[in-house]
């Protein structure tokens, strides 16, 4: 039995830029181990798979080489499947039971906004031989349950960081950001992720380091509102509001391609 797949491009209103994800709704519970067969192929930075659960749906995401606890832009592109293919009417919130709690998802013309638990970073001094690998002078350093925050000095700091992921390999955490704030107009903040650790040595947008990203620049520039660019290569967009104890996420997401997955059985 074949199994559809679909290729989304998640923080972006245009292809071939944001960040892409595969999506593949499935009719039952995947097996995990296919599922991680079925990311390694599709070799993009995260695929989200999903099968319907109660008042939602479960959701799960596997980068290359493993399952991770939480994914943003894969979260995106999901709710803009269901919505594109009719599962969820357009006023129906996407509800998404994951290993990080419900996260769950609305629509507004083309705009789709999760609701994300805040990960804050909280300083600290071990980050021996990071700098180094980074080619980059921190003005701070932050950590939280799964990643480094690491300030720079410049906006043109983060755009030419040339980092050595073979030493970034050996640090034992999911990934690293490296933020400042923007010079861009338009823009509040920009930022850098790097996790070669996970399978992706720059992740084009990344979500979920936006619920770290939030609360921290939200404190320095006195705003609960804000507009971050992931300057990437392919680069993208993502609209920060604080509530709480949560980072509501905007962004848009575009459908590249659809396919058919007909071999391997799940």
């Amino acid at each position: 039995m074949s199994q559809s797949i679909i290729h989304v491009d998640a923080f972006t209103n245009q292809p071939f830029a944001g960040n892409p994800a595969g999506v593949c709704i499935l009719p039952t519970p995947g097996d995990a181990a296919w599922m991680q067969l079925v990311a390694r192929e599709m070799s993009l930075p995260e695929t989200a798979f999903l099968h319907q659960q109660d008042d939602g749906y479960s959701l799960r995401w596997f980068t290359p080489l493993t399952e991770v606890d939480l994914c943003g832009h894969a979260t995106l592109a999901s709710a803009h499947v269901l919505w594109e293919q009719g599962h969820l009417k357009p006023d129906q919130q996407a509800r998404f039971h994951t290993r990080s709690g419900l996260l769950t998802a609305t629509r507004s013309g083309d705009w789709i906004e999760l609701d994300f638990p805040a990960a804050p970073e909280h300083q600290t001094t071990e980050y021996a031989h990071l700098s180094e690998a980074l080619g980059v002078r921190p003005m701070y350093v932050g950590k939280n349950q799964w990643d480094y925050l690491i300030e720079v000095g410049s906006e043109e700091m983060v755009r030419q960081m040339k980092p050595d992921f073979a030493a970034l390999r050996k640090v034992p955490i999911r990934g690293i950001m490296v933020t400042s704030a923007a010079s861009t107009p338009g823009y509040d903040f920009v930022s850098r992720f790097f996790a070669p650790g996970v399978g992706i040595d720059e992740d084009p947008v990344t979500g979920s380091a936006h619920s770290c990203l939030g609360p921290y620049w939200g404190k320095r520039l006195g705003k609960d509102e804000m507009v971050a660019y992931q300057a990437s290569a392919r680069g993208g967009v993502v609209r920060v509001r604080l509530s709480g104890d949560r980072v509501m996420l905007g962004g848009q997401a575009v459908t590249v391609m659809q396919g058919e997955l007909v071999a391997g059985g799940r």
